[in-house]
């Protein structure tokens, strides 16, 4: 008995009914072209997975059987089993929902039983999970859909639909990633098909732990699991990454694009449920099981899975191994595509980097570059909705063809400056410039001494005092103000250029600045606030110092912009203060600690929640090529700074997440920012520890 089913990565857009509603529908109509019986979709595909408070207003709910209406009076749910992401309310309360649709009529709403609330995800504070067990009770369809399909009511709950020749049930996202998942308790009751429809944000190196939590779905009591997923930036700091999946007792038959610039791609594959029924049929363990497993209750439906051979050429696909991305990759591709989304959907005519010939600035840069490669190939691709959205960058008379040339279009959208002082040197100048030149960014070089001049001049009018860098004999307060009012002012000169520098080259529209700062610097606090790590958006305020610079050398050899080696090799350096005979400021004598301790740092204090005691307890093992007394200041001085700078956290640029660790406090990291910086009563216990540890060495 074959099938022929479909899954989805869509590009969906918070509270764009009109938007997610066509791609939704475009999705169906390519699955039944397939010959798909069957259709999967994304979580909460209609409204768009990132509403968050917007799903506390009933004009969102209302808005979502709208769209459903859409779906089912065009027809489209004719001669296919389409499973729709949507959110529901039900006596009042609020469900995150799948709703299986057949031949323009609803079978079963499915409400999610576990809810995602941790990290970025706070489901819980829109939606109730479903904890009325493995049953259902009835559910009154509003007004236009009793008009529509002549139901008035429906089930709602946990059950099975029971076709013809199979049963198939849901998941939803989190009920995957948890210790008592549904798939066993549904597989033993005797679901063939089990259908997850997710949204599941990127992180750097995390497509490997949900590839392997599918495969063990399918591959415990056999089955087929389908996987759909939300690909692309819906409005928030997320980007969702897509790789719809199909497995099949325990291997992969189908897997889609993890990164892409298409708004609707369908993943199919043909599946014998003979294969299944062989493979539970020869487990004598699972069979014991399942006899005793409690009834699933069954939506019967007059209609079948199977496709006869002579409707469509019924060859089941190869096992497959799936596909992952490097790190260096992910990093290339993943922040590019977030990028694409958020300009072409915010309506900016491009976007405005502060160059400074490092590897932060050019990381990001890079990432810019990326992005208009995957765009012109995409253009050559005949990618639609690409070649719809950059007729904006186009000239009176040209063809999107001119734009196949990723550096023409960056000179359309990319325009990146150096912004430089006295303290600055001739080779971050010349390394900004050339890096620039192989994107094609439309680039300038500025000195801003002038300026800087003219508000310490000010300051001192004012006050009738002199500030002085350290190295000139200032303490270290004058030697911060000094630092900082160059910082800023590059702030300052960026939004005034992002917002006229269009206008200059007579174009309409103003850009969007990018933040150019690390998550291993914002973790410490060492950047200025409001200077030129502010911006509108960050494509790399969650990647750690040590990815993006092992990102920088993959992306010289294969995005072709030679220079980043020379980028790399630099010492990182915020060339604020006077370069000497005997001093040159680097980022980690100026912060006191290196970026490898500060990446360790931020992963104890985050991932496996350390606070300081814990933190030096792991550390003084793990670092034991260093006395107990080194490893406690370590220590110390990283959470002293960390709580002093804890404030610049609430001002944090709106970054692309993909890294666990991040301190961003607007949305993962929710911590105070008013801190007791001494730390007194940790402190007081770790130097206990200290001396206790030394004595018996």
């Amino acid at each position: 008995m074959k099938a022929v089913l479909a899954t989805c990565n869509l590009n969906q857009w918070s509270l764009d009914f009109e938007g997610n509603t066509a791609r939704i529908i475009e999705s169906i109509e390519m699955a039944k072209e397939r010959g798909a019986r069957y259709r999967l979709g994304p979580e909460l595909e209609i409204t768009g997975y990132s509403c968050e408070d917007h799903f506390l207003e009933l004009d969102t709910l209302q808005h979502s059987w709208e769209a459903l209406a859409c779906i089912l009076k065009g027809g489209h749910t004719d001669g296919i089993l389409c499973d729709i992401g949507m959110p529901i309310m039900h006596k009042n309360v609020r469900y995150n929902c799948r709703v299986f649709v057949l031949d323009g009529k609803l079978l079963l709403i499915r409400p999610k039983m576990i809810l995602a609330s941790d990290g970025n995800y706070r489901e819980a504070r829109w939606f109730t999970a479903w904890e009325r067990g493995w049953t259902t009770e009835p559910y009154t369809l509003p007004h236009e859909i009793v008009e529509l399909t002549g139901q008035r009511k429906i089930p709602i709950g946990i059950a099975a639909i029971a076709t013809t020749d199979t049963l198939l049930a849901a998941e939803t996202c989190e009920e995957l990633f948890v210790p008592m998942s549904p798939h066993p308790h549904l597989g033993n009751a005797g679901v063939e098909i089990i259908a997850n429809g997710s949204g599941s944000h990127h992180e750097l190196r995390k497509l490997d732990t949900r590839l392997a939590l599918i495969r063990n779905a399918s591959a415990n009591s056999g089955g087929v699991y389908l996987y759909a997923n939300q690909q692309g930036c819906d409005g928030g700091r997320l980007y969702f990454d897509g790789c719809a999946l199909i497995a099949q007792n325990g291997e992969i038959l189908a897997q889609g694009s993890q990164f892409s610039l298409k708004d609707v791609e369908v993943v199919t594959a043909t599946v014998d449920l003979r294969d299944v029924r062989a493979y539970r049929g020869a487990k004598a363990s699972w069979a014991i099981q399942a006899s005793k497993t409690e009834a699933l209750l069954q939506i019967d439906v007059d209609f079948e899975l199977n496709t006869p051979d002579s409707e469509i050429l019924l060859k089941a696909p190869p096992k497959i191994e799936p596909y992952l991305h490097s790190p260096e990759e992910e990093i290339g591709l993943g922040p590019a595509c977030w990028l694409w989304d958020y300009l072409r959907r915010s309506g900016a005519a491009g976007f405005f980097v502060p160059l400074s010939g490092g590897a932060d600035s050019g990381a990001v840069a890079t990432i810019v570059g990326s992005m208009c490669q995957l765009v012109a190939k995409a253009i050559r691709e005949k990618n639609e909705s690409v070649t719809r959205d950059v007729s904006r960058w186009l000239e009176a008379g040209e063809t999107p063809d001119v734009l196949t040339d990723p550096r023409v279009l960056a000179n359309r959208l990319l325009y990146t400056c150096y912004i430089g002082t006295e303290n600055s040197s001739r080779d971050t100048q010349k390394r900004a410039k050339q890096l620039a030149e192989q994107i094609g960014a439309d680039h300038l070089n500025i000195n801003m001494d002038g300026l800087v001049s003219a508000l310490q001049t000010l300051f001192t009018r004012i006050t009738q005092k002199t500030p002085r860098f350290k190295v000139e004999g200032g303490s270290y307060r004058e030697n911060q103000a000094l630092q900082n009012i160059q910082a800023r002012l590059r702030m300052v000169l960026s939004y005034l250029f992002a917002q006229m520098m269009p206008w200059v080259r007579n174009r309409e529209g103003t850009l969007l600045v990018l933040g150019t700062g690390n998550v291993d610097e914002a973790l410490r606090g060492y950047l200025t606030k409001y200077d030129c790590s502010s911006g509108d958006i960050n494509p790399i305020g969650g990647i750690s110092k040590h990815d993006l610079r092992r990102f920088l050398n993959w992306a010289k050899d294969n995005l072709g912009y030679t220079v980043l080696s020379e980028i790399v090799e630099a010492p990182p350096t915020a060339e604020l203060e006077p370069i000497t005979e005997t001093y040159t400021q680097t980022d980690e004598d100026d912060m006191g600690m290196t970026y490898a301790e500060l990446s360790r740092f931020g992963r104890l204090r985050k991932m496996e929640q350390c606070g300081p005691v814990s933190m030096f307890e792991k550390l003084v093992q793990e670092w034991d090529h260093l006395p107990p007394h080194e490893v406690a200041e370590k220590v110390k001085r990283f959470f002293r700074y960390y709580a002093i700078n804890r404030h610049k956290m609430t001002t944090l640029t709106p970054s692309y997440h993909a890294e666990s660790y991040s301190p961003d406090d607007n949305r993962f990291d929710l911590r105070q920012f008013l801190y007791n910086v001494q730390w007194t009563w940790q402190f007081r216990h770790i130097d206990a520890r200290v001396k206790k540890l030394e004595a018996e060495m």
